[in-house]
């Protein structure tokens, strides 16, 4: 039987008197691959920051793996900058600091798994280049690569390909599933790109503040699309997440 990596509560999330998200129920088995859709300003990176003790709850409750076992990757991490010194290991490598006494010391272990991921990911080669120095698509491998050097339990993806041109995505797609199928890591992905990563995930939780569902992927493609929309929320401006 699965055990439940994250257990949210009646959770309600307002910023000031606007309220994000309302009376939040569901449950994350280990090993599911949830995908999180709505439209624009329907809650969902607040529930992420939520998840992850960014913003503060206004009622319920989160039970989940301490946020030593989440591994995140952001909407936006690329880099410009092409005189930034660090090298794609030294970035990695921080991926590993949370779990250490002594950060800035690192073990022959932990250059071991830097380069074991390096390698899943299809970067190894890339190791000693600068992080400023590569394309966007390769940035945001490496920051995938440090989200989950530490084998977190956990992996948040908050529009993680939404700057990037489609042939990566779908590469990206498939290196996500691998994470998830072949180490059993359970996956919290938002996207607007249902149609690309509907084939990976197993759960839908379709947000507009309150939960129009959750379920099974199968269940969710059976439904009226409709009935859907008539719970939708009127209009509104995006959800502040500062």
């Amino acid at each position: 039987m699965k055990n439940n990596v994250l257990n949210i509560e009646h959770l309600t999330i307002k910023y000031g008197k606007h309220t994000v998200l309302k009376d939040l129920t569901f449950k994350v088995q280990t090993g599911d691959y949830v995908g999180i859709i709505g439209p624009n300003g329907s809650g969902k990176s607040t529930l992420v920051r939520g998840i992850l003790g960014l913003v503060p709850i206004t009622n319920g409750q989160i039970e989940k793996v301490t946020n030593d076992d989440i591994g995140y990757l952001p909407q936006k991490t690329y880099s410009n900058d092409q005189v930034f010194p660090a090298t794609v290991k030294e970035i990695v490598l921080t991926g590993l600091l949370r779990n250490k006494r002594f950060p800035n010391f690192y073990t022959p272990s932990d250059h071991k798994k830097v380069d074991q991921i390096l390698k899943r990911l299809q970067i190894i080669d890339l190791k000693e280049n600068k992080i400023g120095t590569l394309s966007g698509g390769q940035q945001q491998r490496v920051m995938l690569a440090r989200a989950v050097v530490s084998s977190p339990k956990i992996l948040i993806l908050d529009e993680p390909t939404s700057a990037l041109d489609p042939k990566f995505r779908e590469t990206f797609y498939k290196l996500v599933n691998d994470l998830n199928k072949n180490e059993g890591i359970t996956i919290l992905h938002i996207s607007h790109d249902l149609n690309s990563v509907m084939q990976y995930m197993n759960r839908v939780l379709h947000l507009d503040r309150d939960i129009l569902f959750y379920g099974a992927k199968e269940k969710y493609l059976k439904l009226d699309n409709k009935k859907i929309a008539k719970k939708q929320q009127p209009e509104r401006e995006v959800e502040v997440v500062s």
